[in-house]
């Protein structure tokens, strides 16, 4: 994985807002069903488009846009067996249980708005087609990584990035996102995902790419537990989690793989996430060269302090989000250099890429804010990083 030799690289968390012509190509497919010649074209074409621009707003490391997947973990019931919609059995539930009790009239307004139309990851189980675990668990998506890969190979041939990545689920982002009726145990059930995705890691690394994966459940899965847990009660609970995801990548080259997580994407106050100083060293635990951690989020950009305490790994890279998906507001180039220079001091100008918060489109048809905008941060983050490199390498 390419270190910030010399200067900040630039990147961002994977999901970008879809085109219109894919959204409808992605409305028609069924799972388990693979993408036709003329569709993966299509696809294949506005990947080119994403990747021709994330390279003209200034991206040394980007990807698809994820625009093959109907969303972020969404996604997996396409490459999954095992799984099915089922409206006469119970959801896995979750999701943000204490921050809805607390600010309930709030949140009936927000979802209300266009941009929330969709499917989001901090929606409320009761108010989606629940998917639901009902047999065995396997990989069927090999088809589709393969397209994956093809797409973004021949986007990227030819440009000079410092290299690309490739989001995936991660094991427990899965499982907490979907009932089990099948296995006899959580930990069964957790680990059938995690032998199930190892194809899908494997393809990605494999074929030269980095290796992202997604994660945000295991932390917003903090604030479905009323009441709070200890911190020593979530660190257990997250640590499960974590070794499923270690047994998933046992094999894999710890530096072709970066690892997200962040509070969800969902527009609320967030007051009752999981503060990082709580799973830091949990996530530190994780088997990958670099992590991608919010930092503009409001309610944790402050959290930069939590790594004078806590070491980071030396020979490990942190990619501190330093713009926001969650505003229509574009961050100036200056605050992005503000933010970069504080990792800079703490970690070291080598170890910092700079990203963003998560993606702006975690769901098929939602848009956190407009591609205009989306572009624009991208641009921001691109000035923002050249102005620290020049203070950092002056």
């Amino acid at each position: 994985m390419k270190h910030s030799t010399s200067r900040i690289l630039t990147t961002h968390v994977g999901s970008l807002v879809r085109p219109r012509e894919v959204l409808d190509i992605l409305s028609r497919k069924k799972d388990g069903v693979p993408l036709d010649a003329d569709q993966n074209a299509v696809i294949g074409r506005h990947v080119a488009q994403a990747v021709q621009m994330q390279m003209d707003c200034g991206i040394d490391i980007p990807n698809d846009g994820e625009y093959s997947k109907s969303g972020f973990a969404q996604y997996i019931t396409d490459r999954l067996t095992g799984f099915e919609v089922r409206p006469d059995l119970p959801g896995r539930g979750g999701g943000t249980i204490r921050s809805r009790d607390r600010f309930a009239d709030a949140y009936s307004e927000i979802e209300a708005r266009p941009q929330d139309a969709a499917p989001a990851p901090g929606r409320p189980q009761s108010q989606m087609a629940a998917s639901v675990c009902t047999g065995a668990i396997t990989y069927r998506g090999e088809h589709a990584v393969q397209c994956d890969i093809a797409n973004l190979r021949a986007a990227v041939a030819g440009k000079n990035f410092a290299e690309a990545f490739i989001p995936a689920a991660a094991p427990g982002t899965i499982e907490l996102q979907r009932a089990n009726q099948f296995y006899k145990t959580e930990e069964e059930y957790l680990y059938a995902i995690a032998d199930a995705m190892k194809t899908e890691y494997k393809m990605i690394v494999d074929a030269g790419f980095v290796l992202q994966i997604d994660d945000p459940r295991m932390v917003t899965e903090y604030d479905s537990m009323d009441p709070p847990p200890t911190p020593e009660e979530y660190r257990r609970f997250a640590t499960v989690r974590v070794e499923a995801l270690n047994h998933a990548l046992a094999g894999l080259p710890e530096d072709r793989i970066r690892y997200h997580v962040c509070w969800g994407s969902w527009h609320g106050p967030h007051t009752t996430d999981a503060p990082l100083r709580e799973i830091a060293p949990v996530i530190l635990g994780i088997r990958a060269g670099a992590y991608s951690i919010e930092a503009a989020n409001p309610r944790h950009e402050h959290e930069y302090h939590v790594w004078e305490d806590i070491k980071f790994p030396d020979g490990k890279i942190i990619i501190p989000g330093v713009i926001a998906h969650t505003t229509n507001c574009v961050e100036h180039p200056e605050l992005v250099a503000e933010r970069l220079l504080r990792y800079a001091k703490i970690v070291g100008r080598e170890s910092v890429i700079a990203g963003v918060d998560c993606g702006f489109a975690q769901g098929m048809g939602t848009s956190r804010v407009h591609p205009d905008i989306m572009w624009e941060k991208f641009r921001m983050l691109s000035q923002g990083a050249k102005l620290a490199s020049q203070r950092l390498w002056a």
